[in-house]
């Protein structure tokens, strides 16, 4: 190969070849890392995705819920008349002697 020649022409003579086994094994340690973090982090991205879609619906369903449930807070001021109206009963079936 032509890059062979080259080496072979640029190293000095009698020196060894070079060792690249450690730049091999970093090379293969970093793409199962960058591999690895691709595999966990695109789930999660997928994920915020599809709440991303389904947030509009949510909101407007809460909106719902929220002005369906608002007169429940006339609630206690309905409860308080409605006991002093038994109040009144009971003091008027008291008084007719019931």
């Amino acid at each position: 190969m032509l890059v062979d020649t080259m080496v072979d022409t640029v190293r000095a003579e009698g020196s060894p070849p070079a060792d690249l086994t450690g730049w091999n094994v970093g090379l293969v340690i970093g793409i199962v890392v960058v591999l690895a973090v691709v595999a966990l982090v695109t789930p999660i991205i997928v994920l915020a995705y599809r709440i991303g879609k389904q947030a509009p619906r949510i909101d407007a369903a809460l909106r719902a819920a929220q002005t369906n449930t608002a007169p429940l807070a006339a609630l206690t001021t309905t409860m308080d008349h409605a006991e002093t109206i038994v109040a009144g009963l009971r003091r008027g079936r008291t008084r007719l002697g019931g």
